[in-house]
């Protein structure tokens, strides 16, 4: 598959990285040479310098031949121009645009089509990690959680604390423990290590444990799996932009929320618009203003300025005046492989991440049609269908145990119409099942989507 991207910032580089393990043939296009060279150096791919948009410069980077463009600069209107100029000049069949503004997203249907701006799929990361965080808050206790088969699927990522039920126990003693509910440890990572996990795996103290039920059932498996955490109630959101707001709004009905924002304007801004949550004008920072809200009591407090700066240290500080969970919004990677080695902040979001496993969904083959990266990006979840028939398929008519999956896959779980069902060894697959795998290292994705490539005589 020939693949441009345009704009080599941090996301653009992160899926140009991503996509190079693939062997895939890659471009990506920039204004800035130095950004260029560096990803030259580090990857095989091509570069080609000048503004994305331009008919010339996509020419030049292929865009005749192209089967898909990416378009993530940090610019809305360049990202929308470029998949128009892709369309209607060099006719590329995908054509996947980052958007941010929500003027322009909120009149999607009109705005976005081949009769319009032809973008067929619009990436908003701002959206993205603002569910997300609703997820974690509505999970507590959870490392990261992720959505498949229309929601009825979760996988989640959670940290065994010594004392758990299960902490030092088999897995196979897993059902045991909760007869009536069924579940999966899908992989396990011990000291930054992935073990695939057996029935006489032992779950040791520290553990980062994913595993994957039905949704209705997470709470309860969660709760074996680690000590039950109360409920949250209290969330101090830091940051009133986009996501911040965002938060603001879809947690203000259930939680007590209280937002707080530098700019007065902005400030005053959010004050009219949201209904229950509480803004304050002020620097997240400031340890009087913290301690004056009595952070002490705060059950979540979330960090989600267009500063990675601020987001590290108004948590660290939040967290040392007795903030119960804190949670920063970070951009810079290096910040991310930091942040996650220590223990001054519980929870780091990455928004390259998040948007990666988006744009993802769009390329990989045998159709997938979910997928989220995991462990910056070494591991990934992924969702896919099952077509064909017994003779056209390489899984379907087959159990679970008799897949030949490559090393490092697990499956996860089937859906198959609305049921949800555990990947046991006697499980077999049927036509149209939605099938969770995941896998700890993602060099094998390739043949993870050939197993699930549709046969000619299905299209």
């Amino acid at each position: 598959m020939k693949i441009i991207i345009l704009g080599a910032g941090q996301v653009g580089g992160n899926l140009a990285q991503n996509l190079a393990r693939e062997a895939g043939d890659i471009t990506v296009v920039d204004i800035d040479g130095d950004t260029l060279r560096d990803l030259q150096d580090r990857l095989d791919i091509r570069t080609v310098k000048g503004h994305a948009s331009h008919p010339d410069i996509l020419r030049q980077a292929g865009a005749e031949e192209a089967d898909m463009i990416i378009a993530v600069t940090n610019s809305d209107e360049v990202n929308m121009m470029a998949c128009q100029v892709g369309h209607t000049v060099y006719h590329t069949p995908t054509k996947i645009a980052r958007v941010r503004a929500t003027g322009y997203l909120s009149h999607e249907e009109a705005i976005f089509g081949n009769e319009a701006m032809p973008v067929d799929f619009l990436v908003n990361p701002e959206q993205i990690v603002t569910e997300d965080v609703k997820q974690l808050i509505d999970h507590p206790g959870a490392l990261q959680v992720m959505d498949f088969a229309a929601g009825q699927v979760k996988l989640v990522a959670i940290k065994a604390y010594y004392g758990g039920p299960l902490v030092d126990q088999e897995l196979r003693y897993l059902r045991q423990h909760m007869p009536s509910i069924d579940t999966r440890v899908a992989a396990i990572f011990r000291r930054d290590r992935p073990i695939i996990p057996e029935g006489s795996t032992v779950i040791e103290p520290d553990d980062e444990v994913f595993f994957i039920a039905a949704s209705a059932d997470i709470q309860a498996v969660m709760s074996e799996l680690r000590r039950t955490e109360r409920p949250y109630k209290r969330i101090v959101i830091a940051g009133g932009g986009h996501i911040g707001a965002g938060l603001a709004r879809g947690l203000e009905q259930r939680y007590r929320v209280f937002i707080i924002e530098q700019r007065k304007q902005r400030a005053y801004e959010l004050s009219e618009t949201l209904d229950h949550a509480i803004v304050l004008a002020g620097d997240a920072s400031d340890r009087d203003l913290l301690l004056a809200e009595n952070v002490e009591e705060t059950d979540v407090f979330c960090s989600v300025t267009n500063d990675d700066e601020v987001n590290i240290m108004s948590c660290m500080l939040a967290k040392d005046l007795g903030a119960r969970k804190v949670i920063a919004l970070i951009n810079n990677p290096a910040y991310v492989d930091l942040i996650q080695r220590s223990d001054d902040i519980d929870i780091v979001i990455s928004p390259q991440q998040a948007t990666l496993g988006s744009i993802l969904s769009h390329i990989r083959k045998g159709d997938v049609v979910r997928v989220h990266t995991l462990r910056s990006g070494a591991a990934e979840a992924i969702e896919a269908i099952a077509h064909g028939d017994e003779r056209s398929s390489k899984v379907i008519g087959k159990a679970i145990e008799d897949i030949d999956l490559p090393e490092g896959t697990t499956i996860g779980a089937i859906v198959r119409d609305n049921e949800v069902l555990i990947a046991h060894d006697d499980v077999i697959v049927a036509p149209d099942d939605h099938i969770i795998l995941f896998l700890v290292d993602r060099k094998r994705i390739q043949d993870v989507e050939k197993l699930f490539q549709a046969p000619f005589s299905f299209f």
